[in-house]
């Protein structure tokens, strides 16, 4: 019998596969306990057009997270920090203040653990950050500190 698994099965495969399986299997296990539905031929196409909306949704992520990229890549960001005179910091520029500073200067909210720094920035400068925008997309921008007064 032919069935579509509506959840992970270690044995048979992952959610929206159609797999074959003993008829016993499906209605002893599979069905009882909501694992799997069987593969008519309505279930088929609704299938089928669930996976082209994944794709197509996966598609537009991928080119959000490319323009942003490139939006980033042309970016130098400017982040304030006090400092003293020898242009050491008082404190750390982390990555939930470039977050912050991503967001004020293009309005695009990222999460701060996405933000990849060597070390905390502890001195004024221009420093290499990296951000991980999902779909194996990185942006290589710079963060450049300046001494707000």
């Amino acid at each position: 019998m032919k069935v579509i698994l509506l959840d992970d099965v270690a044995s048979l495969g992952k959610r929206g596969t159609v797999v074959n399986v003993a008829d016993g299997y499906a209605n002893n296990y599979l069905f009882p306990r909501d694992l799997a539905a069987e593969a008519s031929g309505g279930a088929l196409k609704m299938l089928e057009q669930q996976n082209r909306a994944k794709q197509r949704r996966q598609a537009e992520e991928v080119a959000n997270a490319r323009e942003v990229a490139e939006q980033l890549e042309a970016l130098v960001l400017k982040v304030g920090a006090k400092a003293g005179g020898n242009g050491r910091l008082f404190g750390t520029v982390t990555n939930a203040q470039v977050a912050d500073a991503i967001h004020a200067q293009l309005n695009v909210a990222i999460d701060r653990h996405k933000i990849e720094m060597k070390d905390g920035i502890k001195a004024l400068g221009t420093y290499p950050v990296q951000i991980r925008l999902g779909n194996n997309i990185i942006a290589k921008t710079s963060v450049q500190v300046v001494n707000q007064s």
